[in-house]
């Protein structure tokens, strides 16, 4: 069996987002658990850790870097900020995206235009290519796109050249689904709802498809539990797995093992091989995760094991979008 085309150094890892005018590698490093968020990821991550992170990332293949005003009240972006000062710059090819975030229940406009100083300031970068309108499920959507609100907020920024292209970033679909209806983005980043064994994006990633967007996909293991052979959390999307997703996960586990591969990575290559999806973000916290995820990225695959495992997805739930 030969690589995969999207593994590193093929000529599918390096790919156009959308209409963007943007390009960016197959893989991108997840800013998520940088700034150290124990309770989502398990684990402390300490500040040489975060920045030894982004520095062998940026050694490495991956030219994509995700991050958030909000992760870890902006320690992950100032700790890619760092490592940027460290490596004098951004290198050539790198994108660096990040979202805004609101302060407590502040989602204004003002809030927006603040959450983008922010950022540039902890980054260090005076453009931002990439900015997502982060998670705004929580809020109420008459308000958020009402005149004056943030999305117009984000709409102007990008506009005035301030910032680059805009995105949508968010989980639960349904309420996606409304923003993506505006037709003001540029790009739609979905987690946890396009994975082995949870499908609910796929009508929201179509719709982004037919508008020309271009396609992020974060938390391909569905926060750890697709990242194991054995053992690991049993939980999904950090709530509790219904039966029927530990069963397909456990199935899958079995023909995983018969076909001399495991199911951390198929998870992540079940991303890595949709056409329409330009870049699979996936959270990384120690140096030598980089590497690891590129051997995953690059692993040969028979044919014959995406048909098994698609035989496993379970029914589609609606239990992820509830509030």
């Amino acid at each position: 069996m030969k690589q995969p085309p999207y593994a590193p150094g093929q000529p599918g890892w390096i790919r156009e987002l959308g209409g963007t005018g943007l390009q960016v590698s197959a893989v991108c490093l997840g800013g998520g658990p940088l700034g150290s968020m124990p309770e989502l990821f398990g684990r402390e991550v300490s500040a040489d850790d975060g920045v030894a992170t982004v520095l062998a990332t940026l050694d490495s293949p991956i030219r994509f870097i995700d991050t958030s005003n909000g992760y870890s009240d902006g320690e992950s972006e100032r700790r890619i900020g760092a490592a940027l000062t460290e490596a004098g710059g951004v290198p050539e090819g790198v994108v660096i995206a990040t979202k805004v975030d609101p302060a407590g229940r502040d989602y204004s406009g003002d809030r927006v235009r603040a959450s983008v100083a922010e950022s540039r300031e902890r980054l260090g970068l005076d453009h931002l290519p990439l900015v997502h309108l982060h998670d705004p499920e929580s809020f109420d959507f008459a308000e958020m796109s009402a005149p004056g609100g943030p999305v117009e907020a984000l709409v102007q920024l990008r506009d005035a050249g301030e910032i680059g292209a805009i995105g949508l970033a968010g989980g639960r679909v349904q309420e996606i689904a409304k923003y993506l209806d505006l037709g003001v983005f540029d790009v739609l980043l979905v987690h946890n709802r396009w994975t082995l064994v949870d499908r609910s994006a796929g009508p929201l990633i179509e719709e982004a498809v037919r508008q020309g967007l271009g396609i992020l996909n974060a938390a391909v293991y569905g926060g750890g539990i697709l990242a194991f052979q054995s053992g690991g959390p049993t939980s999904y999307g950090y709530r509790p797995a219904p039966p029927e997703t530990l069963a397909a996960v456990a199935e899958m586990r079995r023909v995983c093992a018969d076909f001399r591969t495991e199911l951390g990575t198929a998870a992540l290559q079940f991303s890595l091989r949709d056409p329409r999806i330009a870049s699979t973000i996936v959270g990384m916290s120690r140096p030598g995760r980089v590497a690891r995820t590129l051997d995953l990225a690059s692993a040969p695959l028979p044919d014959a094991l995406w048909a098994a495992l698609e035989a496993l997805v379970p029914p589609a739930h609606t239990w992820l979008d509830a509030s």
